[in-house]
């Protein structure tokens, strides 16, 4: 076969349930995958098994298969998940409980050996980046069904085209070019109009998950079902191609994919051709996510209403901290959250918001006395006082980082249906990761008049979290605005558009093919999402703060 037709049909633990049936049966397609692993949720399993051994992958897979694993066997395709989470042999053992209570003949193999929790003391869950060839290992030995722990998103895409089409591990270009469409395809709808900056552009209440046509040379077309909603153009594929990326190398167990030498085209109605992608040999190591309890915190929000809102603001922070002083928690943040408007015609929108959010290592500290002292406020505080919700006894917190080991740390195995077990070698071949060289910028706009104006009207973006840190993505569309962007939009303008990354490392990318340059804020998110530093803890919405900001934007753009 030429075309190798592999579809998403999860995106995150907790993405609609029906996809798996929608993606069997609204056109033709290969493989499906299944991603439902991110930071947050290795330590949502993590936790799981805490309370049950047995526990540690995602549940709500089998729930899917219980509906459509006939479907699927009966039209000959073939599911890769990375469900398995922390226990990808309970999840195969699971699976294969269930196809024989439905009497469906089907082979399930799984992947083991990034869990390295043992080697990591005091860590609740600790788990390397496998790559695809495990998963490929199973396919060519007849899986119907593979099942994964933490393999890198886009594993779940190489592994079935390097199984498909024979490639090794020196394919780099190849192999390359399947990881940049399994990163279009890993986060679902978002390549079909999902949470996109443009998305008034097409009907995305209900968008249609996406699937790739992968050829053997490694290029690809992004597209979507028939009759599916949403809609997938080159701005959609740009979105998710910068999203929780970098600069010019994307780094990955099997290859080192150059994002500066994509070449993306409309090649039809919800059709985007991806070709011209070169490739590198890996880095020398493996990356580790390592997920630890951080603490414990909670939080309480007052509504204040009407006049004097800073005054009372003034008041309540007074109160608790007089309160707290015997035992001050470690951190206590406070933000005050103007969402009043001066003579509202709702009490709601008389209304602001102060939130006080506590951090500390003893769980007594954040709860009780919070609680108590927050509630003992109720009749001797500011006027019209209330909470959103009484606080809580407090919750435990995670921390999120991530090391690096060497490839050979790693017993990375394919365990077959029949039980047979396969090493997978390491890379031969490795390259030490650096940094592209900024290429050229373009020609700048002639000078001309401009208009004070949002960037959003000339740019969309794309933000997400990796760790502690943030990327956003904000690309052009068209050669003009691109012109006018690489020149004006630097790290330095940046930090003066986002006033939280004043005084942070901003590094930005040039991506010229894209027409798009690339942010990393380091620590912005402090200890990552578990972690919930900020009010956006993952970072998702900070593309499209960044696109309402103002600028002097040239006329002929607008």
């Amino acid at each position: 076969m030429t075309v190798l037709r592999i579809g998403n049909f999860s995106g995150f633990y907790g993405d609609r349930s029906d996809a798996l049936r929608e993606m069997l049966t609204g056109g033709e397609v290969d493989i499906l995958t299944g991603d439902y692993l991110a930071e947050l949720t290795m330590l949502i399993l993590a936790r799981d098994r805490l309370k049950d051994p047995g526990a540690g992958y995602a549940r709500t897979l089998l729930r899917q298969l219980e509906d459509c694993l006939g479907l699927a066997h009966e039209r000959g395709v073939k599911i890769v998940t990375n469900a398995g989470g922390l226990n990808s042999a309970g999840l195969a053992s699971a699976v294969r409980e269930l196809a024989d209570r439905l009497g469906i003949p089907v082979r399930v193999a799984h992947v083991e050996g990034d869990d390295l929790t043992a080697s990591h003391p005091g860590t609740l869950a600790a788990h390397a980046y496998l790559g695809g060839f495990g998963i490929a290992e199973c396919l060519r030995a007849g899986a119907d069904i593979v099942v994964t722990g933490r393999v890198t998103d886009a594993a779940l895409v190489t592994g079935p085209a390097a199984a498909r089409f024979g490639w090794g591990p020196t394919d780099h270009d190849r192999l390359a070019g399947a990881v940049v469409a399994g990163h279009v395809l890993e986060c679902g709808t978002q390549a079909t109009g999902g949470n996109y900056a443009f998305f008034r552009e097409g009907d995305v209440r209900r968008p249609g998950f996406p699937l790739a046509e992968i050829h053997a040379d490694g290029s690809s077309v992004v597209t979507k079902h028939p009759g599916t909603g949403g809609f997938v153009d080159v701005g959609t594929v740009t979105a998710q191609l910068l999203y929780e990326t970098g600069g010019g190398r994307y780094a990955g167990p099997d290859v080192t994919a150059r994002l500066d030498t994509v070449r993306l085209s409309q090649d039809g109605p919800d059709r985007v051709r991806i070709e011209g992608v070169r490739g590198e040999a890996p880095p020398p190591s493996l990356k580790v996510g390592l997920n630890r309890l951080g603490g414990f915190r909670n939080e309480v929000v007052f509504v204040l209403t009407g006049l004097d809102i800073e005054a009372k603001a003034g008041l309540v922070q007074a109160q608790l901290t007089d309160a707290l002083a015997k035992s001050p928690p470690s951190e206590a943040r406070w933000e005050l959250v103007r969402t009043d408007r001066a003579d509202a015609g709702t009490e709601e929108t008389a209304s602001a918001l102060l939130r006080l959010v506590v951090r500390d290592a003893d769980e007594r500290v954040v709860g009780r006395a919070l609680s108590g002292a927050a509630v003992e406020l109720a009749l001797g505080s500011y006027p019209g006082f209330h909470v959103l919700s009484p606080p809580g006894k407090g919750s435990p917190y995670g921390v999120f980082e991530d090391v690096y080991v060497p490839h050979g740390a790693v017993d990375h195995r394919a365990v077959l249906h029949d039980g047979r077990r396969i090493a997978v070698a390491p890379p031969q071949e490795t390259r030490p990761l650096e940094a592209v060289p900024d290429p050229d910028l373009p020609e700048p706009l002639p000078p001309g008049p401009t208009r004070r104006a949002p960037l959003g009207l000339v740019a969309g973006a794309r933000s997400g979290d990796k760790g502690g840190n943030a990327n956003v993505g904000v690309w052009a569309r068209t050669d003009e605005a691109w012109r006018w962007l690489a020149h004006e939009l630097t790290a330095e303008r940046f930090r003066q558009l986002i006033p939280e990354s004043r005084d942070l490392p901003v590094t930005r990318h040039l991506l010229p093919n894209l027409r798009a340059v690339n942010f990393v804020v380091e620590g912005i998110l402090g200890a990552g999402v578990a972690a919930q530093a900020r009010f956006d803890p993952q970072a998702k919405a900070l593309g499209e703060w960044l696109r309402s900001r103002h600028l002097d934007i040239p006329e002929a753009l607008l």
